[in-house]
């Protein structure tokens, strides 16, 4: 039997050493893991996106997710198979960051980005008429 509570917290905790090396705040923090589906058959599937499509690092965080996810999930029994779909559909935007990552962005840069693209969200729709 398969614990996915338990899969779920091991991939939160080693996916909270994983940074995005251009905005040092971890990839769980940053809202890039969109979702954890864990079937009976220990089949793990985990969605993630990256910041920007175009990411020049990419290969080199979805390789450290990779071995993040290794690291969690290598001695849990009844694991299968673990398979990492990379996404931009829907895109990643400030609002899927974590209250945590929200907190360290704003002590790092002195603002906070989520109240920053809520308000640039709201003026590009009053001023397109929507």
């Amino acid at each position: 039997m398969v614990d996915k509570a338990v899969i779920v917290e091991r991939l939160r905790e080693e996916l909270r050493k994983v940074y995005d090396p251009e905005i040092p705040i971890s990839v769980w923090d940053l809202g890039l893991i969109y979702g954890v589906d864990v079937d009976e058959s220990g089949n793990v599937r985990i969605k993630m996106t990256l910041t920007a499509p175009a990411c020049p690092i990419s290969s080199f965080i979805v390789y450290q997710v990779q071995e993040a996810v290794y690291r969690a999930l290598s001695n849990v029994e009844g694991v299968t198979e673990v398979n990492i779909d990379v996404v931009f559909d829907p895109p990643w935007d400030p609002s899927r960051m974590t209250e945590e990552g929200r907190r360290k962005f704003k002590e790092m840069f002195g603002y906070d980005i989520v109240e920053e693209y809520e308000k640039g969200r709201r003026s590009s729709t009053q001023s397109s008429g929507h």
